[in-house]
């Protein structure tokens, strides 16, 4: 499945729904879901669900593989619809204490020369893995 290139939750999930011809009313039936709910949820009225064993059984019943890109965009893309960082990230220490110099340097901050130092390390350590 080639990698979508939509970046709200709702159209994303519409359009991985329709490249497998399902319905709404049967991809709601394949996933045990509320077809109001999914057709606000795709319109954007409502969030994604928080809760990730729905979220997973969506994903699944789209046939997007652990591990891919639009897996992964599928549950980032519902982490920063309902405001939250993806656990995955939260729970890598090193990543986790990097957020702070993420979020100046997308503001168009300068990192300082000792972050500027931990990250060249960090590239470093990444290369030889």
């Amino acid at each position: 499945m080639a990698n979508i290139q939509i970046d709200t939750f709702g159209r994303f999930f519409e359009s991985l729904r329709q490249q497998k011809h399902l319905t709404l009313r049967e991809f709601c039936r394949k996933a045990a879901a509320d077809p109001a709910n999914i057709s606000r949820m795709e319109r954007g009225a409502i969030p994604p669900p928080k809760n990730h064993k729905i979220l997973e059984r969506y994903a699944t019943t789209l046939c997007l593989e652990e591990g891919t890109d639009n897996w992964y965009k599928f549950f980032d893309l519902a982490a920063t619809t309902q405001g939250i960082i993806p656990k995955d990230i939260l729970s890598d220490h090193e990543l986790k204490k990097s957020l702070p110099l993420f979020f100046r340097t997308l503001r168009g901050q300068k990192p300082t020369p000792e972050e500027m130092k931990r990250i060249a390390e960090k590239i470093r350590k990444h290369g030889r893995d």
